[in-house]
């Protein structure tokens, strides 16, 4: 038996699944757990490196090995889900992950580490999509949606500081193992609530047969893209190596555009990427994410190397920005999304971060918390609490529920090559300008209290010169936002975007769920 939740023009949509709230919870404490996972570990890796005898040179596959499955397989998890149906993909994503978490938590040896870190990347890669696109299709009505994504986005933006506070509590009181069996309780909560609660809209499954060169082609595509950013970290940009992972991305990735222009049932269908606004989203999301990272990278070390912070310090320190994500997705996005166009609020959301970032390039050895920091960090998560929330739910509106899936993998296949772009390229321009700034100042300093001096004078100025970077990546970040996310605000008028119906801003009555009971 089943309900329709039809709309006739000009009726508000009916109420829809009676537990579409609750399900809510449970997909916003999956997006927590994948979220915490990617800062929380970060905390973690020095006593882990000492306990398993991982060398200097191997232990950034503690974080390579996860980047590499979680981004190279994304596309492929939500074409997974579109295809098993996103409640099935989101339980067994969820159970997964848990295992592959209790295996690091039980790691005996460097390897059995990096193995269960990339079994968590294959099973985030499958669990994420299917949150978000699950997020899409339950939540239908404006009102509704602007409050789902509100607290999604918050979730989403903010977990990272979060986990940041949790990784250096279990770190310092307990043992780095926590970091990993933390999400075990996580993930059943959320797998079992999900089974009991959570009804997927009938009819959204794509049942065509799966794209294999196009599997094959964007996991290689994407693996090599990642990886070649993470090596450019540690290797240079010059490394022939790194080189080589650029050339054969961009093969890869031309090709797989060209079979999937070609195929009949493609893996990524071009639709949903030449879409004007979400082509403009992910874009500018990728960007931010980019910028973001300057943020979390830099503040992490300066907190603790220059100013001597302990982990739980060093969480707390960052506590303001996640109040200003919430605050900023809640309260500002919420309310103002059903009233202006998405453009009006991410273009500001992203120029108010920007302003934030442009605070931290005054950084100095002694830099008042208070006067400085605090309200640099408030302003960066207003500003990205309110750009967030509107443009995860624009990415995902009117998209055709065949296409949820791969729709809302597009999202966090952004976030994730903008992360992995953002460690590289700020890390390197700010390794360069402190070599230089050594070189310039180090002859000058006669004893070894002032050579210490200028080493951590150095470390500043790397930071703020690569922070410059992130501000001008955040201004262009609202640029784009602001010229090619044409929508109209949701439930007024509708702007289509690639004329094939399947606009963002566009109604589609594809798109109008069928509850299954």
């Amino acid at each position: 038996m089943s309900e329709t939740a039809a709309k006739a023009p000009g009726v508000p949509e009916a109420s829809g699944d009676p537990s579409r709230w609750k399900a809510l919870v449970f997909i916003a404490l999956a997006q927590l757990m994948v979220v915490l996972d990617a800062t929380i570990v970060n905390i973690a890796l020095p006593s882990a490196q000492r306990d398993l005898g991982i060398s200097d040179g191997n232990r950034q596959w503690v974080v390579t090995a996860y980047a590499l499955a979680f981004g190279g397989l994304l596309l492929f998890g939500g074409r997974i889900a579109d295809l098993w149906g996103r409640k099935r993909a989101f339980v067994t994503g969820l159970t997964g992950f848990a295992a592959a978490s209790a295996l690091g938590g039980a790691a005996t040896t460097g390897a059995m580490m990096f193995g269960a870190r990339a079994l968590q990347g294959v099973f985030g890669a499958l669990l994420a999509p299917a949150a978000l696109s699950l997020l899409a299709v339950t939540f239908t009505d404006a009102k509704e949606r602007a409050k789902a994504f509100g607290i999604y986005g918050a979730i989403a933006g903010g977990g990272g500081a979060v986990g940041l506070i949790l990784g250096g509590f279990l770190t310092e009181y307990l043992d780095w193992r926590w970091t990993f069996f933390v999400n075990i309780p996580f993930a059943v909560v959320a797998a079992a609530g999900a089974y009991f609660v959570i009804r997927e809209p009938a009819g959204g499954r794509n049942r065509a047969p799966l794209d294999i060169p196009g599997v094959v082609l964007s996991t290689l595509g994407l693996v090599s893209l990642v990886y070649g950013f993470t090596r450019a970290e540690s290797e240079g940009w010059s490394d022939t190596l790194t080189v080589s992972m650029f050339v054969a991305s961009a093969v890869l990735l031309l090709t797989f555009a060209l079979v999937e222009s070609r195929v009949k049932a493609p893996l990524l269908p071009l639709r949903v990427v030449t879409d004007r606004n979400r082509g403009g989203i992910y874009l500018s999301l990728g960007l931010a994410v980019i910028g973001m990272f300057g943020l979390f990278l830099f503040l992490t070390y300066y907190l603790q190397v220059v100013r001597g912070y302990t982990p739980v310090r060093t969480g707390f320190a960052f506590l303001p920005m996640v109040v200003g994500m919430i605050t900023g997705s809640t309260q500002i996005g919420t309310r103002l999304m059903t009233r202006v166009a998405p453009r009006l609020l991410m273009g500001p959301g992203f120029l108010v971060a920007a302003t934030g970032m442009l605070l931290l390039t005054q950084l100095e050895l002694d830099s008042s918390y208070a006067a400085l920091l605090l309200p640099a960090m408030l302003l960066l998560g207003l500003g990205m609490g309110t750009a967030f929330m509107p443009a995860m739910s624009l990415a995902t509106q009117g998209v055709q529920p065949r296409d949820a899936g791969v729709a809302s993998a597009m999202v966090n296949t952004s976030q994730q090559v903008g992360g992995a772009i953002g460690t590289a390229l700020l890390n390197t321009i700010a390794a360069s300008a402190t070599t230089s700034y050594i070189q310039d100042h180090i002859k000058g300093a006669a004893t070894r209290p002032q050579q210490q001096l200028v080493q951590l004078e150095s470390m500043v100025h790397g930071y703020t010169s690569a922070v410059w970077f992130a501000v001008g990546i955040l201004v262009v970040a609202a640029v784009i936002a602001l010229t090619l996310v044409n929508a109209g605000r949701p439930g007024g008028t509708k702007v289509t975007g690639s004329g094939d119906g399947s606009g963002a801003g566009a109604e589609d009555e594809t798109a109008v769920p069928v509850i299954a009971h």
